[in-house]
């Protein structure tokens, strides 16, 4: 009788485990995204490096390879996430801004252009996505579920800093953490790691957090007492030296970074920035140990990425949309079970464009040939691989849709282009801040003409696409011309 009680066991047990097994025929991929997180976090960033309190996003780092010279194909959430979501970038679609209409890209519009979840889906995967993963473009029908994000409420008495209304605001937040929105997101995608699979899956979770107002549970603040708070390092004629177009850019003498400055509430404003940030590694945190504690996590792949970097004071601004390393840097990291190893580190001047290629390849798809960007796999198995930058940013005026604004951050310094004429170049290795234009100084001549050969020109760079503003005042003035 106990002969057959255990074959009959070992039989459950191998059918188990042949379950268990076919969850590992194909890799998974978990997609984590944060928006406005910038990299502080980062070594580089030594003045915040050990004082950001980000102990779940440090673990993922030193469990694969992280990208300490990541940048984004575009400083502002729409044109980012369609861009590294499409794989086409900003100078070939036109959208290099939030209010720009992205259904009159022909290039978007395009057959082949496939989002990467739609990759994934056609490919035989499950596609979950919850929280702010796309915004503006996404091809709906390529997730088997989906949830987007919404803000949380303002807490009653708002604005709190008394500053300004709307989004640049901060203070603690009345709902409790598990009533907030980005907790909720994080709690869906761990109810599908917690589940059975019987087919791969590409599960992407985003943060609206730490995206401006800054509300989070007073916990957070406390975390950050203000006595402890470094502030960034300003220059106070830091604008002396830039063309017209990147003044403009900048927002200039008098900007709401000059009003949070001069208010002394310089402080207030990083503590409550720092604050929201660990409560977002708190959220990926949650997200990661559901998939340590899961039968997928040596089949599934992580990569976790912010969409671009933001200000808090530097260069007169605050928040994005500059071409300066405030706003064009961001955090990538990769861990994928067979390829990468612990501690792994690059200093290659990447883009997240490359992310598209990398999955693909890593799961071993056929991206579409409308995609840019190059795999990282040769990095992902070599962090210190010879490799050329890709590191190109693309932005232009909110307010005219005439030309692109591109920049390129490489190992011989960032240039960037404002339109056909107006120029900056930093060397960076010396000049960190980019606080001096070096772009007339005759000692740079040969690494500013190298890298204006590695960006679009400007002739073939694709002009920006109007906003639905622009329109509007295009139909406003044909129907006066009318009349």
């Amino acid at each position: 009788m106990n002969k057959i009680y255990f074959a009959l066991l070992l039989i459950v047990f191998s059918v188990g485990v042949a379950r268990a097994d076919t969850a590992y025929e194909q890799m998974n991929v978990l997609f984590l995204v944060a928006d406005d997180l910038n990299s502080w976090m980062l070594e580089d960033a030594d003045r915040y490096a050990g004082k950001v309190i980000a102990p779940n996003l440090r673990k993922l780092a030193g469990s694969g390879v992280n990208f300490t010279r990541a940048y984004t194909a575009a400083p502002v959430c729409s044109p980012s996430r369609t861009a590294f979501f499409s794989g086409v970038a900003p100078w070939k679609s036109g959208i290099y801004n939030n209010a720009q209409i992205i259904n009159e890209s022909e290039a978007l519009n395009q057959d082949a252009v496939l989002s990467l979840a739609g990759l994934f889906k056609k490919n035989g995967y499950d596609t979950f996505g919850y929280g702010k993963i796309t915004h503006g473009w996404d091809q709906k029908e390529h997730w088997d579920e989906h949830v987007g994000h919404k803000r949380d409420p303002a807490p009653p008495g708002a604005p709190l800093a008394k500053l300004s209304g709307g989004e640049q605001d901060w203070g603690p937040i009345h709902l409790t953490e598990e009533q907030m929105n980005d907790t909720g997101g994080a709690n869906k995608a761990i109810a599908v790691l917690e589940k059975q699979h019987d087919k791969p899956f590409f599960l992407a979770y985003g943060s609206f957090n730490p995206h401006m107002p800054w509300y989070v549970p007073q916990t957070y603040f406390e975390m950050y007492p203000l006595d402890q708070i470094v502030l960034p390092e300003l220059k106070e004629n830091d604008l002396d030296d830039l063309p017209p177009l990147a003044k403009a850019v900048s927002d200039g003498l008098g900007s709401f970074a000059d009003k949070v400055i001069k208010s002394g509430k310089h402080k207030e404003a990083v503590q409550a920035y720092l604050a929201t940030t660990t409560y977002v590694d708190t959220q990926f945190g949650r997200v990661l140990d559901a998939l340590e504690k899961s039968p997928y996590k040596n089949n599934t792949m992580v990569v976790f990425l912010t969409d671009h970097g933001f200000h808090l004071g530097e260069k007169h601004h605050w928040q994005k949309t500059t071409l300066w390393e405030e706003g064009t840097h961001t955090l990538l990291m990769f861990r994928a079970p067979g390829v990468t190893k612990a501690g792994g580190v690059s200093q290659r001047f990447v883009s997240l464009m490359d992310i598209y290629p990398t999955l693909a390849e890593l799961c071993g798809l056929t991206p579409p040939t409308t995609i840019d960007g190059r795999s990282l796999v040769p990095l992902l198995k070599a962090p210190n691989a010879p490799w050329e930058s890709t590191a190109i940013t693309g932005l232009c005026d909110k307010t005219k849709t005439d030309f692109a604004y591109i920049s390129i951050r490489h190992e011989l310094g960032r240039y960037t282009r404002y339109g056909a004429e107006e120029e900056e170049f930093y060397d960076t290795t010396k000049d960190p801040h980019e606080w001096t234009n070096q772009i007339d100084n005759p000692k740079y001549a040969t690494s500013v003409k190298k890298l204006r050969g590695l960006i679009p020109g400007f002739e073939d760079a694709a002009q920006p696409l109007p906003s639905a503003l622009t329109k509007e005042r295009r139909e406003t003035q044909k129907e006066k011309k009318k009349k």
